[in-house]
């Protein structure tokens, strides 16, 4: 069997954008990845704009809780990706080999611009996976 590739979607809070990230690679990817996702700054819980979206695609990320990103987490990574939020400004080490996202932050916006930030989300995790 091979051996799963390790996943670590990072951004500040760790409330949004990382946690749909992880949550569609966690569904795509079961046998193929394992994931987690973690901040530099991390909430105090997960988004919950961000919650009733993905339940929406059947995926229920009500149970995450957002995290502290740690240099352990980072060396355990075969992949780091960054949502786009500044996380190489505010992280305390530097990231080496990670892809930056670029995407936009939903916070405090409509049910709709969630949505479009899941579906870009959803379909860079799908790619993401069919690369491996």
């Amino acid at each position: 069997m091979e051996e799963l590739k390790k996943i670590l979607f990072i951004c500040v809070g760790n409330s949004c954008r990382s946690q749909m990230a992880e949550g569609f690679a966690n569904y795509y990817g079961k046998d193929k990845v394992t994931t987690s996702s973690a901040g530099t700054r991390p909430a105090h819980s997960v988004n919950l704009q961000a919650v009733e979206v993905m339940k929406e695609r059947g995926i229920d990320i009500s149970a995450h809780e957002p995290d502290l990103i740690t240099v352990g987490l980072l060396e355990e990574a075969d992949i780091i990706i960054s949502m786009g939020c500044g996380v190489q400004e505010s992280c305390p080490v530097p990231l080496v080999d990670c892809e930056d996202w670029g995407l936009e932050d939903p916070y405090g916006q409509s049910d709709d611009k969630y949505r479009e930030i899941r579906d870009l989300i959803e379909e860079l995790v799908k790619e993401l996976i069919r690369n491996l």
